[in-house]
């Protein structure tokens, strides 16, 4: 992919316009997880290295065009001093005099944090006027927020044609990871994909057909892809109106030669709750006064055999009810065989999305995954064979600032 990334640019003396994600969770003015703070430290770090000054553009929450304090990044500098181990010196605004002012004043090692970009209504309209006042606070634009880059936004979108531009570490890796697993991989193509319904993936499942080896589907979507095979799932989670679209993708994927894993077993229970009572039975045998919360130990097995077959995996959402004992059975132990064999450097593994994330960290298999994307959204589109806008600002090389 023709993108830039730090390693191209001259930095020395420059301000670098930093797009980044640290859209954190804050209680009582405190930051409560501090992960999306802690990935762009490499970013902010390497550019200091480099004798730049880093200017840190951001969103924060919904305030909707408006300047509402609720909102502020102001809260946020003593956890960014402490992760980015540097003086965060804050401004009022992210464009305009007092950004100005903060930014000219901005000393070697020190590091500016703008204020919420979404003060500005032009903002999320990726108004060309607001990103030409942005421009003017810079010498090199660097977007490190994949995370956002499916926004076409000022900051995301706008900026990047107005200013030398790259891609940041975080946003290098996300891409140099996707492109691993969907880009150019290494074959067979496995995708786990899990969730509560079809009808939000339909996208996704439809580019991953044609693009995999082979599909596992796990979760409520199991059961509407089993409903259309004329099974009898009982009571449990099904969209049974999509019958008629998930029998479109098993077409589609029987046409591109992908092999579609369902659950041949499955574990049911009465009700929904930890401990619940629960019973292993045959996919085509839910009594009709249950439903169905996790794959069983033979289609374990069967994912397990998957994983074992396959150079990349791509994984998006659990194959059961994770979130409660025991229906994560099936999600821990093929997240588990999953770390197991990327750790052992015989799969390369990606995965992000959605309640991905907790449900590998649940699983205890979070660190062997070759890479976990935090990015949400932007991942989802990503494999939906999607455009991000703000990925494709950085493609054109466009610097006539």
């Amino acid at each position: 992919m023709a993108w830039k990334t730090l390693d191209d640019m001259d930095l020395d003396g420059k301000r670098v316009l930093t797009r980044v994600d640290i859209n954190v969770p804050v209680e009582d003015g405190r930051v409560t997880d501090a992960t999306r703070i802690e990935r762009i430290c490499a970013t902010v770090q390497d550019i200091l290295n480099r004798g730049g000054k880093p200017v840190l553009l951001a969103h924060f929450g919904r305030p909707k065009g408006t300047h509402n304090p609720e909102f502020s990044l102001q809260p946020l500098i003593p956890t960014l001093e402490a992760v980015l181990g540097a003086p965060v010196v804050f401004a009022a605004d992210c464009v305009g005099p007092a950004a100005q002012a903060v930014v000219d004043a901005l000393q070697p090692g020190q590091v500016a944090l703008l204020e919420n970009t979404r003060f500005h209504a032009g903002e999320e309209k990726n108004d060309a006027g607001l990103a030409a006042q942005m421009a003017e606070l810079g010498d090199v634009y660097c977007n490190d927020a994949f995370s956002a880059a499916h926004r076409a936004h000022a900051s995301t979108e706008g900026l990047a044609h107005l200013l030398p531009a790259c891609a940041g570490r975080l946003m290098q890796a996300e891409l140099s990871a996707l492109e691993s697993a969907l880009g150019a991989p290494e074959r067979p193509v496995l995708a786990v994909v899990g969730g509560a319904k079809v009808s939000t993936k339909l996208d996704l499942l439809g580019n991953l057909v044609e693009k995999v080896d082979m599909l596992v589907i796990g979760g409520g979507m199991a059961n509407t892809f089993l409903a259309a095979q004329g099974i009898d799932v009982g009571k449990s989670l099904c969209e049974h109106d999509m019958a008629p679209t998930a029998r479109e993708i098993v077409d589609k994927a029987k046409a591109a030669g992908c092999e579609i894993i369902l659950p041949g077993d499955v574990v049911v229970a009465r009700e929904f709750k930890a401990g619940a009572a629960n019973e292993t039975v045959a996919a085509d045998a839910c009594p009709a006064d249950a439903m169905i919360l996790d794959a069983g130990p033979e289609s374990v097995k069967t994912v397990q055999a998957a994983i074992e077959r396959a150079k990349t995996l791509i994984w998006n959402g659990p194959l059961g009810a994770f979130e409660i004992e025991p229906f994560d059975t099936a999600t821990n132990a093929a997240a588990k065989y999953a770390a197991k064999r990327s750790a052992g450097g015989k799969l390369v593994s990606v995965a992000g999305g959605g309640d991905t994330v907790s449900a590998l960290n649940k699983a205890g298999a979070s660190e062997d995954f070759t890479y976990i994307s935090t990015a949400g959204g932007a991942f989802l589109e990503w494999m939906e064979g999607k455009v991000l806008p703000g990925v494709a600002a950085l493609e054109t090389d466009d610097e006539d600032a």
